[in-house]
């Protein structure tokens, strides 16, 4: 294979097998695209500008070797392509999930999500300096204390998602960040990180990618909810 086609082929990966199942009438996902595109825009540009900056920054850079050379304001086409195939993957999965299956808000569950935000701010603000922790920590700690404020349902089937696919974020991500082929794509400056790796991949990462997600499917709700207000696909418990 090419090397120069090892981002490419992460980003087909990740979303091929997805993109296939959604047009079987079991899953229906075509049904919801029009949930979907607009959130995925909105959050994509969102995380483009970030991704512009923190380029622009040193927080991480691009190894021109494993891309195929089409950059658009510092960033590879193939990082363009991360904010489209990664977030349709996970809305795919949840809405898999909630498809066929309930989720209850427990009291634990609001304790687990209080107490990450906690941990967040903390570890935020005691490494303001390093820009990847501090900016994603607080920008997903305040992302969750919005929809805690506006009492969203969904958030136990989220991260009951965010759960399983943690298992295909660590093969991508680790072939991003150089664990299985020795070929690191994406390099990060760890004077910006906390220097915790799991494998290769930033701690960083895990919590990046919630954000990301999040913002997805919170989008991905609100449109579902303002289109089929009776429709809810998490149930709370009382």
């Amino acid at each position: 294979m090419p090397e120069h086609y090892t981002y490419l082929l992460v980003d087909f990966f990740c979303i091929v097998f997805p993109f296939i199942f959604s047009f079987v009438p079991k899953f229906d996902f075509i049904s919801q695209w029009r949930y979907f595109y607009l959130p995925c825009l909105v959050t994509g540009l969102f995380f483009v500008v970030w991704d512009i900056i923190f380029t622009y920054l040193g927080v991480w850079s691009f190894n021109p070797r494993y891309v195929v050379g089409l950059y658009l304001y510092g960033l590879p086409l193939e990082e363009y392509l991360f904010f489209i195939c990664i977030p349709y993957a996970c809305t795919f999965t949840y809405h898999c999930l909630t498809r066929f299956f309930t989720f209850s808000v427990a009291a634990r569950g609001k304790i687990f999500k209080w107490l990450l935000v906690a941990m967040l701010l903390i570890v935020a603000f005691i490494n303001l300096p390093r820009l990847y922790t501090s900016v994603t920590f607080i920008l997903l700690a305040m992302f969750l204390t919005l929809l805690s404020i506006k009492k969203v349902n969904y958030l136990p089937a989220f991260f009951f998602c965010f759960l399983l696919i943690l298992i295909p974020f660590f093969l991508s991500n680790g072939v991003l960040t150089g664990s299985f082929i020795g070929r690191t794509v994406v390099m990060y400056n760890n004077n910006h990180n906390l220097g915790i790796r799991m494998l290769t991949i930033p701690i960083e990462d895990t919590f990046y990618g919630m954000l990301l997600l999040l913002m997805n499917v919170a989008g991905y709700e609100y449109l579902k909810g303002r289109n089929s207000p009776h429709s809810q696909s998490v149930m709370v418990s009382k």
